[in-house]
């Protein structure tokens, strides 16, 4: 199907959910990689129509507007011939139940521990009124804001090595109202000021080197700084395993995500106890570090 055929089917569907079962099909032919916000073309269409649609609640049964076909297959094209993730194509996606900026300057939100977060970090501890989060490596500000918003009583400090990285996540940050609450740093892995936190949190680069080439096209959009790690994929990881203790409260802990990388990460800690967390809405390679366990490590 090329652009004129889904033109043209849009043009004679009679709603928007004939728009998202042509677009499904549209995708579904064009081997796209999914994993920048949805996993399947059925779910990337929705996306794209509820986002022309500026995601009001209204029914996908009722007849779609004309004057928005146009964008719609413009879209629809980009994503297929370029290649180009729906989100920078939009401009946006969500995290955590929160509807964030996002462009070429920061990775596309995706990561797993947004389960961790609503869940308010329990069972791995229970916050207290005041007491402060760090959030290494923020990029587009995902993991810091929705911290502050899952857990209004706390304080979130989030760094990056990128000017621009930040530049977005504060956009992000006044666009959810927490200034208040995060303060964001540029800086290599912690704040330079020594503050110490109850929960220190990551997802950090944990792609090695020579598999950044090998990624499908969609990831060549996205910062590398973001992506790759060296050549294990787990030297990010690694760095802020060994700062963590110094930065930590002694009833506090780590959580970091390595991805693919987990069984690689486990083979270099035999003797540290981590635990691997079991995540219900998909996704793995999270674990899970007490302040205690990583100073009795000698870490």
């Amino acid at each position: 199907m090329n652009r004129r055929a889904l033109e043209s089917e849009l043009a004679r569907a009679t709603s928007y959910e004939q728009w998202v079962a042509a677009l499904t099909r549209y995708f579904a032919v064009h081997d796209l990689e999914f994993g920048h916000g949805t996993d399947n073309p059925a779910d990337e269409a929705y996306w794209l129509i509820r986002h022309l649609r500026d995601w009001r609640d209204e029914p996908l049964d009722s007849s779609p507007d004309p004057q928005l076909l146009q964008r719609a297959a413009e879209l629809a094209e980009r994503r297929a011939v370029e290649r180009v993730p729906l989100a920078y194509l939009v401009g946006e996606t969500w995290f955590a139940g929160l509807r964030l900026k996002v462009d070429s300057r920061v990775l596309i939100p995706r990561s797993p521990l947004a389960e961790i977060i609503e869940a308010g970090f329990r069972p791995w501890c229970a916050l207290e009124k005041g007491d402060r989060i760090l959030d290494i490596g923020t990029g587009s500000g995902c993991l810091a804001i929705a911290a502050a918003v899952h857990c209004p009583s706390t304080l979130v400090d989030a760094t990056d090595v990128s000017a621009e990285a930040l530049d977005v996540a504060a956009e992000n940050v006044a666009r959810h109202a927490v200034a208040d609450r995060v303060q964001l740093y540029r800086a290599d892995l912690f704040p330079p000021r020594d503050q110490r936190y109850r929960v220190i949190m990551s997802n950090p680069p944990y792609v090695p080197a020579r598999a950044v080439a090998a990624l499908p096209a969609e990831y060549g959009y996205e910062p590398s700084v973001a992506l790759a790690a060296g050549a294990t994929g787990l030297e990010i990881a690694e760095r802020i395993l060994r700062g963590a203790s110094r930065r930590l409260e002694r009833n506090g802990v780590l959580l970091v995500e390595v991805g693919a990388e987990a069984q690689a990460f486990s083979a270099a800690h035999p003797s540290l106890a981590v635990t691997w967390v079991e995540l219900t809405r998909g996704g793995d390679g999270v674990f899970v570090v007490t302040a205690e366990e990583l100073r009795r490590s000698g870490l």
